[in-house]
């Protein structure tokens, strides 16, 4: 009974392992298996690769960190049109305050 459940406990870690390590695997599986097309699970496959190889990044990685990068800069850019707008309110202040006293000298 011993040498079965060492023989089942390590072909359980090689079948894990190795679904770990090939995790750019999954989403084409998937593909494969919902709507059968081997050619489009096999582009999905080699451009998930491909990211990971150009990048270091898995592809839902590096998607994600460009969503990141493009919602920080939409909001820096309107912190600065509110930065702004703030300032040309003040300055139009200033300039009506100053237009009120020169008018009435």
């Amino acid at each position: 009974m011993g040498i079965k459940k060492t023989l089942i406990f390590i072909l359980v870690g090689i079948i894990l392992s190795g679904c770990a390590q090939s995790t750019a695997m999954i989403g084409p599986a998937i593909t494969l298996a919902s709507s059968g097309n081997v050619s489009q699970a096999g582009l999905t496959y080699f451009t998930n690769k491909a990211v990971e190889k150009e990048t270091g990044m898995n592809t839902v990685s590096y998607v994600s960190n460009k969503i990141e990068q493009q919602n920080s800069r939409t909001k820096l850019k309107r912190e600065f049109k509110k930065l702004v707008e703030n300032n040309f309110e003040k300055t139009r202040e200033i300039l009506i305050l100053q237009d009120q006293s020169n008018t009435f000298k």
